[in-house]
């Protein structure tokens, strides 16, 4: 039978994965957890696709405006602006988005060369590379509407610079996929980038305080900028634009070789993959040693709890110190913080202060640390996997999984104020005592009023999540869009109520409201433990199901 069937070409092996990728997503949608994260998906690509359009106009007029003015050569600074968005933010992403494992499609019958076309189809597939290529078409038009005779070079350009990108973003996005491959590396590599990215919060200060002398070293390394690929391309468009022709041939030249070049090696990483290259961190055997029980000791704090509750914070704490990564973004908050009040020294400092209030700020600070530390709340059995089963089958009710987890996290966020607020009124200032007790009580309205909300959401959007792993995972769509939501509404309340204040001229009105809105808080978080734990119990085989699987 195997001599009568006919040779498949590659673009029929494409269509029948594209139509088998089709069919799972369908039936995917038959379960209602499926069907709710798409919604919410939709609803955010609709927000992104939001902002990807309004940077579409404006990268028209500006196309249009430089060509329309003779300088068609500063289109460079878009296909810079385009080249980093295209390079850095997968990077950026990656915990948030789903990777796709193109090792699993070697289990059909593809040729080595419909391999590479997929592998390029998905660096145009996925968000960035769709929102990147939006843009440089934008710019063709925009270009192309103040002079047509444009047109044919920018379409060169504008392939041979789109080539580029997605051979080098797929090329780097197959390192990244190597170097991560193993859960020591992924938790040092994202460390090293946290504090990168952080320490970009300081690159305005300093270039405030020192970009007069780093003038001189920008003027001198700029001529060698002229020879990259984004670069290149506006100065093909200005060559084309000044009917300077053979210029306009060696810089499409020069884009081309980029494009060739990444090309080349993304040809080599694929065909590696192709072979069956394995991504494992399977631990080398070791030597047996004698198994020594240890006693669990109750001579602790938590020892002052019911068992049940001490228990699972045990479990929940443990769990943190494994993954290296959770516990490193404990971090974070005070690395901003120290970033910000930083900034606002600096600012101070400088004769800046106008519109500066740490009335206003301390506040503010305090409200983007609940944001970034409530937001795992969302979803608290992530890392649970097979374990959830245990919640169901011990002499346990559900309320006491709840409470210990809700412990942790609330001695989580506490500790995290604790410390910069210290910081803020060490650097800037302890603001006056009517904003500083609002701002107390605005925290347990909205640290405790989160908890109920969080706790139907870990129930009714779960999703399974890997220690140490961040790369190619991603929240339930709902699950984050009622964070946001949640989110919003809270902190929308509070400053409403910050800014009745302001208005009546009564100091400690908010002060006032935010104790009666806490009490509430706390009422309606002990009253919902009972009704989430009946809800549990009728949510079990969907919450084992996203969590076993």
């Amino acid at each position: 039978m195997a001599d009568v069937a006919q040779p498949v070409g590659i673009l029929q092996q494409m269509r029948l994965i594209a139509g088998l990728r089709w069919r799972m997503l369908h039936n995917n949608l038959r379960r209602k957890q499926n069907r709710l994260d798409l919604i919410g998906l939709i609803i955010v690509g609709l927000l992104a696709g939001a902002f990807v359009t309004v940077l579409c106009f404006a990268l028209f007029e500006g196309a249009r405006n430089f060509v329309t003015s003779g300088r068609p050569a500063w289109l460079s600074l878009f296909f810079w602006a385009i080249f980093l968005w295209w390079q850095l933010f997968p990077v950026i992403v990656a915990g948030f988005g789903v990777s796709f494992d193109f090792r699993g499609l070697l289990r059909f019958p593809l040729s080595f060369g419909a391999f590479y076309i997929l592998g390029l189809a998905y660096g145009l597939g996925d968000f960035t590379g769709l929102a990147a290529f939006c843009w440089t078409v934008s710019i063709i038009a925009g270009a192309a509407a103040a002079n047509l005779a444009l047109l044919p070079a920018l379409l060169l350009v504008a392939v041979l610079f789109v080539v580029f990108n997605i051979a080098m973003e797929r090329l780097l996005g197959s390192w990244m996929e190597r170097l991560l491959a193993r859960r020591r590396s992924r938790e040092l590599f994202f460390a090293g980038f946290i504090l990168v990215m952080v320490s970009l919060q300081l690159l305005g200060p300093l270039l405030n305080r020192y970009g007069n002398y780093a003038e001189p070293w920008l003027v001198r390394v700029l001529p060698y900028i002229a020879y990259f690929p984004a670069s290149l391309a506006g100065k093909s468009v200005g060559a084309a634009s000044a009917g300077n022709y053979g210029e306009f041939a060696l810089a499409a030249a020069g884009t081309a070789c980029y494009a060739v070049f990444f090309g080349a090696l993304l040809w080599l990483r694929s065909a590696a993959q192709y072979r069956g290259e394995e991504l494992s961190e399977t631990l080398a055997p070791e030597k047996m040693g004698r198994n020594k029980a240890r006693r669990e000791s109750d001579a602790d704090a938590l020892g002052l709890l019911s068992p049940q509750v001490a228990a699972v914070m045990r479990k929940e704490i443990r769990y943190l110190l494994r993954n290296g990564f959770a516990a490193l973004l404990l971090l974070l908050p005070p690395i901003l913080v120290f970033a910000l009040i930083t900034q606002a020294t600096l600012f101070r400092f400088s004769g800046a202060k106008a519109g500066f209030s740490s009335e206003l700020f301390f506040p503010s600070l305090v409200a983007y640390i609940i944001l970034i530390l409530m937001a795992p709340a969302y979803n608290s059995f992530a890392y649970e996997s097979a374990g959830v089963q245990t919640y169901f089958t011990a002499p346990l009710q559900f309320r006491n999984v709840f409470l210990g987890k809700n412990l942790v996290q609330v001695a989580l966020v506490a500790t995290e104020l604790a410390l910069c607020i210290a910081a803020f009124c060490y650097r800037v200032g302890m603001p006056s005592t009517p904003i500083f007790a609002a701002t107390l009580a605005a925290i347990v309205f909205a640290l405790i009023g989160q908890l109920s909300l969080a706790n139907w959401s870990s129930l009714s959007f779960p999703r399974k999540l890997v220690f140490g792993q961040v790369h190619g995972q991603r929240q339930s769509g709902m699950a984050v869009l009622v964070a946001f939501g949640a989110q919003i509404m809270l902190f929308g309340i509070s400053s409403l109520v910050l800014g009745l204040g302001r208005w009546t001229g009564d100091r400690w009105l908010p002060a006032k409201a935010f104790v009666l809105l806490a009490a509430a808080a706390v009422g309606g978080y002990v009253a919902s433990l009972d009704a989430l734990t009946s809800y549990a119990e009728k949510n079990k085989e969907k919450l084992i199901e996203a969590l076993c699987r």
